[in-house]
């Protein structure tokens, strides 16, 4: 499940967000046992972090970008 996460690289929001929705397709399913179940809970908030950090860094950078006084 986390080839480039134990490979030390940060996977980007749209392969965080596969991640995930095969995460919630397997906990949806209920063919997993319940401490299967707290694992991929663990890891699918994990990588809503991940995914929540890298928005709000593009959100800020934006906002300097379309900021008129950052202008100089």
């Amino acid at each position: 499940m986390a080839e480039k996460e134990s490979a030390g690289q940060e996977l980007s929001v749209e392969e965080a967000f596969e991640k995930l929705e095969g995460i919630i397709e397997a906990l949806e399913d209920g063919d997993i046992s319940l401490e299967d179940s707290f694992s991929y809970y663990e890891a699918g908030m994990r990588l809503v972090k991940q995914c929540g950090e890298k928005i709000d860094r593009v959100e800020k950078k934006i906002l300097v970008l379309e900021d008129p006084e950052s202008e100089g």
